[in-house]
């Protein structure tokens, strides 16, 4: 696609959800929520009065969408669309289960509801039970239900990588493999006409590298057709689901029936397709699909091999679509005759075990060598642990078919990969690493303390991240988990107690069932809860259900807990009349070291709720007048300050950084990012001065009658190859986005661009990424990550970022343009190591 340039006046943020012709820039998850519009409008033009209806749950990478069907509800009800989020995966998994069943009795004025679902991978593994029942009972005939699976591969953002394609297979729910945004939208509708044809749930990987990337879309909702198959004979009765329904005619359905249809749909409607060398010379097939076609491409360019020289060198790339179950007519096709087939696909080889098993049949002749994660010999070829990566396919093609014309600069550039991971690792280990860490003023940086003697158990939230803060803090458990392991654990260590860590999320989703667990084993444990007001760790949303500090003290002692406290930053706020459990004590949170030590002498369950808002929602909340803005400022005065550090142990605060001086390293309040919660001032010190009611005033010349210089007008590339712009920098900062406002002024100036935000924990003050390309065509735009020496430019904010073995692997010391801040960001390591020397 080659646009044509726009002006600032003609284009907005909401043309994303309100343009209905043409391209619109979005990102992964806001195509996810422009989908159900598109197909409300594909449904009202034939005369179908339908509604959707959205649940899940949130977890990386699909922390983020619920918050942006949240923010786009004047749309959506437009469309009749209801978003209501589950208390967990499998609860809302039941309430779509259900979207299904408004038919059944006849009591209702829509033909039909659409439905979609979402969870993170651990979310797919604790609903299969629903998901097998759900699915087997089937869908509507105008319904239809899409589940999204956000899958972290490389663990980012999670306690396990994740690959859910298996769950679904296991429950029979077919699997939708999208590259980029624009297939969110293109396999999101397909996924709905395949559901309520089949009569089965259809489900699409979502990963990070497509959800927190950005593009130009297409987004005429009648721009994909879907035809019905003329090679499949639909029974009298039809597939979808009904009432009453004995549970072995589900399954003869589901075995027979629906398998076959969903096949001949997926081959009727072209989802898996030859993408290169549809020539009669083929010798060569690489079979792809997902991300991986994207970096596949992306190799190729490497080596030279573009369209027209994969038609000469005999090469043929088949882009599989749905990747189960695996069309096999299609397959067949594009293998037969072919000498080797590579398989290239993220995690386990899902597609290899079934094209090995459907070309199995093949004539010797006919029937080509597969290989994919392992080589003929049984070496490691593409890893199934981590990720691939177009590095990593070169050494693959190089290995298999190196020797072949047309393939051996990949012979070279092995030479030139190995060469530069080989100085990448010689500086790794030399170089400070940017970790997550808890914000500045974070209630965790308190409420995850233990008394000397103790240990704490980690759980699922930010407060995970207490386990690398020499905290005693060690083996979390899975969501939902927390405590349980102790149960195991009791009867044979000698450890009589331990804390045990939950988030208010948590313990809403299904924290209280372990809790109620604990209490029924009788075994010797204090959960703390870590009541915050907001899920911070995916953004500051709130909880999904009514939750208050009163109504857990009344849960938890209705189950049985022997103890409980409160303890808050702020005890006045309780009124007197309050609606505690019978017996609830209160204190203030410098009173939490005397508290846990009384508790861990406590025989049974105990529960100390910390109650004090998440900082970052504090600081929200202030910037929108919805919190009063605290009255103290706190400075530090350079002069008596000796630069001992214990403020920092007392806050394990990163708003406390670094003051070189001729005396020494002293300290400095960085007042941008403080958040006033003041545990600075605990320290052993008498160098903190509180300001009441003053502001700090910005440093701004006024006086000088020098204008400002222009900049020249830059020579501008010329985009017929992509330019690849590499951004650096810390959670916060911006890093995102200025990637967006760089990805929108593309397509303003008439080009293409991808942009991918690699962000995990970044909000936490760790490491954050975008890489984005500009082209003149979208055609020449694959992999949205950018290739190791293959930056044009680095845009680094923060130098410890911009020097980790990752950055600098995008350079190539004779093409890279740089532009580095070269001032220092402490890490969350100057809070426990006050000397700690970055150079």
């Amino acid at each position: 696609m080659e646009g044509k340039r726009l002006t600032l006046t003609s284009i907005t943020l909401d043309d994303k959800y309100t343009v209905n012709q043409g391209h619109v820039y979005m990102t992964g998850t806001q195509a996810l929520v422009r989908l159900p519009m598109m197909q409300y409008q594909r449904d009202l033009k034939v005369g179908l009065n339908t509604g959707c209806y959205i649940s899940g749950y949130r977890g990386s990478p699909l922390g983020g969408y619920d918050k942006a069907l949240w923010q786009a509800k004047n749309f959506l009800d437009k469309h009749n669309i209801y978003f209501n989020p589950g208390v967990n995966e499998d609860l809302a998994a039941t309430a779509v289960w259900g979207t299904q069943q408004i038919g059944l009795a006849g009591d209702t004025n829509f033909d039909g509801v659409f439905s979609i679902w979402y969870g993170k991978g651990p979310g797919v593994d604790r609903s299969m039970d629903v998901l097998k029942h759900a699915n087997t009972a089937g869908s509507a005939k105008y319904g239809g239900v899409l589940a999204l699976a956000g899958d972290d591969h490389i663990c980012a953002s999670s306690t396990l990588p994740h690959q859910s394609e298996y769950d679904f297979a296991a429950a029979h729910i077919p699997v939708l493999n999208p590259a980029g945004v624009q297939e969110f939208i293109d396999y999101g509708l397909f996924g709905w006409a395949l559901s309520r044809y089949s009569g089965l749930w259809c489900s699409m990987v979502c990963i990070a590298e497509t959800l927190d990337s950005s593009a130009i879309v297409s987004i005429n909702p009648h721009r994909l057709q879907f035809v019905e198959p003329i090679d499949y004979k639909m029974p009298v009765n039809g597939l979808n689901i009904r009432w009453p329904d004995p549970p072995m005619d589900q399954e003869s359905r589901l075995h027979e029936l629906k398998h076959d249809a969903a096949l001949a749909f997926t081959r009727a409607n072209n989802i898996d397709k030859e993408i290169m060398g549809s020539g009669t010379n083929k010798k060569i097939g690489i079979v792809t699909t997902g991300k991986a076609y994207l970096d596949v491409r992306q190799a190729l360019d490497e080596i030279g091999i573009n369209d027209l020289e994969a038609s000469k060198i005999g090469l043929g790339l088949y882009k599989v679509g749905m990747v189960w179950p695996l069309e096999p007519s299609r397959l067949k096709e594009f293998s037969q005759g072919l000498d080797e087939v590579l398989v290239v696909e993220e995690k386990r080889g899902l597609l290899e075990d079934q094209i090995k098993n459907i070309l199995y049949d093949l004539k010797d002749e006919d029937r080509p060598v597969v290989t994919g994660k392992k080589d003929l010999t049984g070496n490691w070829q593409l890893k199934s642990a981590g990720e691939i990566d177009p590095s990593m396919i070169i050494k693959a093609i190089s290995k298999r078919f190196g020797e072949i014309e047309g393939f051996k600069k990949a012979n070279e550039l092995v030479k030139k990969i190995k060469s530069n991971e080989a100085k990448i690792s010689l500086i790794s280990s030399n170089i400070a690493e940017r970790s997550p860490y808890f914000c500045s003023g974070c209630p965790h940086n308190t409420s995850t303390k233990v008394p000397e003697g103790s240990r704490a158990i980690a759980g699922i939230g930010c407060h995970y991240m207490a386990q690398w803060m020499d905290r005693a803090t060690e083996s979390a458990h899975h969501m939902g988990g927390e405590g349980a392991g102790w149960i195991g654990q009791a009867p044979f260590v000698n450890t009589k107690h331990v804390f045990q860590n939950i988030g208010d999320g948590t313990y809403y989703h299904s924290g209280i069932l372990a809790i109620r667990a604990a209490v029924a084993a009788k075994v010797n444990i204090t959960y703390k809860i870590l009541y915050n007001d907001a899920v911070a760790m995916t953004g500051g949303q709130p909880m999904d259900g009514p939750l208050s500090t009163e109504k857990i003290t009344q849960q938890v002692a209705a189950e049985g807990v022997n103890k409980i406290a409160v303890v808050s930053d702020e005890p006045h706020k309780y009124p007197i009349n309050n609606r505690f459990a019978p017996g609830v004590t209160i204190h203030h949170r410098d009173e939490l070291d005397c508290v846990q030590r009384e508790f861990r002498k406590i025989e049974g369950v105990s529960a100390i709720i910390y109650d004090q808002v998440c900082a970052t929602e504090k600081r929200r909340r202030r910037k929108r007048g919805t919190l009063p803005k605290a009255n103290w400022q706190v400075v530090i005065n350079p002069h008596i300050c000796e630069g001992c550090g214990d403020c920092g142990i007392a806050s394990n605060c990163l708003s406390l950084h670094p003051l070189e001086t001729e005396l020494g390293r002293k300290r400095v309040i960085d007042q941008s990012s403080c958040n006033m919660d003041y545990s600075c001032i605990k320290g052993f010190c008498p160098s903190f001065v509180l300001i009441k009611g003053g502001k700090i005033k910005n440093k701004i010349n006024t006086n000088s009658e020098e204008k400002p210089k222009l900049l020249p007008e830059p020579d501008k590339p010329d985009c017929d190859k992509p330019y690849s712009i590499y951004v650096t920098g810390i959670g916060g900062m911006g890093i995102v986005t200025l990637s967006a406002i760089i990805g929108i002024s593309a397509k303003i100036d008439g080009k293409s661009a991808t942009v991918l935000d690699k962000a995990g924990l970044a909000q936490k003050y760790g490491a954050v990424t975008s890489h984005i390309k500009i082209a003149n065509d979208s055609n020449v735009l694959h992999a949205v990550r950018i290739a190791n020496n293959a930056a044009n430019l680095v845009l680094g904010a923060d130098l410890i970022v911009s020097a980790s073995p990752e950055s600098i692997a995008k350079i190539e010391a004779d093409t890279t343009k740089a532009i580095i801040n070269s001032s220092q960001t402490v890490t969350g390591d100057f809070t426990r190591n006050p000397d700690i020397n970055y150079s």
